[in-house]
């Protein structure tokens, strides 16, 4: 099933591309948390992380976006319908059984497949300029651009093995040639560029990956597949850490989200950086921060301590609690007195 809200209608330019925003997965690492909200809907800093991404791709000039959804479809569909990103033309695809990355963009080929694209996870924060990884991709005429880093985490992410020109040659077991000397070990950010081509090699109603099986099959026929090389602000949120870790960042400026920045608080139960939603009641003698972020309507009362912490909307923290590196969901109430440590609570 595929359908579309057309939030606006805007004029092509010849050189647009379109971009599917991959958000059909489960998000286990993030359980409990994702039984109740699916991933790309988590607040970062009150807006939920998949209206960063459009905001990323509306940078760009990217205003048709398609989204394939499976778990709890319903919150990004009905989200969207009343918040409209502006200049965005954006199309859901439920995907009945997950397909996986090559099978939900094959489902949406009508859409994608009379040009180049963007994909992109929706579990990922980051201010690259996708403008610059476009030119890249049309400069070196490649079939495939994954955006890489040079901070490998072995123990998450795959390896890849550029050349100094960026061209991969070397992709999760397969290789394109002979490795030559001085290439650079670079692992995925979940950012891409294709080329319609690509749909060729993705078989129609099953489920199939990308990274898995069809970027390794290209890099072994040796199809001109580059890395394009970013450094910059990046952090893949497939955890309660880093979710913490992403509002954390934001608070400390070492990126910004379509403007917003730390709230400007002289209060002084607050110790910055903090970010307050609207319409909360925080006790005086309560303490906020550092790095916390309190949704829109949240209630702190006397004594309590909020530390490393996120609240999602209408949380209430009873007299004397204190949560501390933990994420807190919405409308949850934690009693007086409480000690909540590094958890997440639904």
């Amino acid at each position: 099933m595929c359908f579309s809200i057309n939030i606006k209608t805007i004029s092509y330019k010849g050189d647009s591309m379109k971009a599917m925003v991959l958000a059909a997965g489960f998000g286990t690492r993030l359980q409990p948390l994702t039984r109740i909200l699916p991933k790309p809907m988590f607040p970062v800093l009150g807006r939920p992380l998949l209206s960063h991404i459009f905001d990323l791709l509306l940078s760009a000039n990217i205003s048709e976006v398609a989204v394939n959804i499976h778990h709890l479809p319903d919150f990004m569909i009905d989200y969207f319908e009343k918040e409209k990103p502006t200049d965005l033309n954006l199309h859901f695809s439920r995907e009945e059984k997950i397909l996986g990355t090559a099978g939900g963009i094959k489902k949406m080929e009508d859409f994608l497949g009379d040009g180049p694209f963007i994909l992109i996870n929706s579990d990922i924060v980051t201010d690259i300029a996708l403008n610059k990884v476009i030119d890249f991709h049309k400069k070196n005429n490649s079939k495939l651009t994954l955006v890489v880093r040079q901070d490998i985490s072995p123990e998450q992410f795959d390896s890849i093995e550029i050349c100094e020109d960026g061209r991969i040659v070397h992709f999760i077991g397969a290789s394109s040639m002979e490795l030559p000397e001085n290439t650079k070990q670079v692992m995925f950010t979940g950012i891409q560029i294709m080329e319609p081509e690509i749909f060729n090699r993705i078989p129609e109603g099953q489920f199939c990956g990308t990274t898995e099986d069809i970027f390794p099959q290209m890099i072994q026929d040796n199809v001109p597949v580059y890395g394009y090389l970013y450094n910059g602000y990046w952090r893949d949120m497939g955890n309660r850490e880093s979710y913490l870790q992403v509002n954390a960042d934001a608070l400390d400026e070492k990126f910004f989200l379509n403007g917003i920045s730390p709230n400007d608080t002289n209060n002084s139960f607050t110790i910055p950086p903090v970010w307050v939603g609207r319409n909360c009641r925080i006790a005086e003698n309560s303490k906020i921060g550092p790095h916390s972020v309190i949704g829109p309507n949240c209630t702190i009362k006397n004594g309590a301590v909020v530390e490393n912490s996120i609240l999602w909307e209408g949380v209430t923290i009873g007299a004397g609690s204190t949560v501390k590196g933990s994420v807190i969901a919405k409308n949850r109430t934690i009693g007086d007195g409480k000690n909540i440590k590094d958890e997440s609570v639904i």
